[in-house]
């Protein structure tokens, strides 16, 4: 066994007989601590969605636009293709808000506040 190998086992090791210590906390800071983080959450998962799902819409207009321009034949199935696909990532982002206000709104895990 090298040192590197050695000292990563040892890190490990490490980390694993000292995570118990870390293991509980107090009931009403824990559940603050669940709540703040799942909002900030919430809030970053929709930022991501949204903004990735814009970009990803207007590429599929782009190429959908350019498809058109250069087979203006074929303008009612890429036309078709488009919507679907817009429908599709639209559907995406949804289901991240969905989440992200039941995470805003719903108290974590179920629980009821203290």
């Amino acid at each position: 066994m090298n040192r590197r190998s050695a000292l990563t086992f040892a890190l490990v090791l490490a980390a694993g007989a000292t995570a118990p210590l870390y293991a509980q906390a107090p009931e009403a800071a824990a559940s603050s601590e669940i709540a703040k983080w799942s909002i900030i959450t919430a809030g970053f998962a929709l930022a991501f969605a949204a903004g990735l799902g814009a970009l990803a819409q207007g590429r599929g207009v782009s190429a959908a636009a350019e498809a058109i321009a250069r087979n203006p034949g074929a303008a009612g199935d890429i036309r078709g293709s488009l919507i679907l696909g817009l429908v599709l990532i639209e559907s995406l982002v949804i289901y991240v808000l969905l989440i992200s206000l039941i995470l805003f709104f719903l108290y974590p895990f179920g629980g009821a506040p203290a």
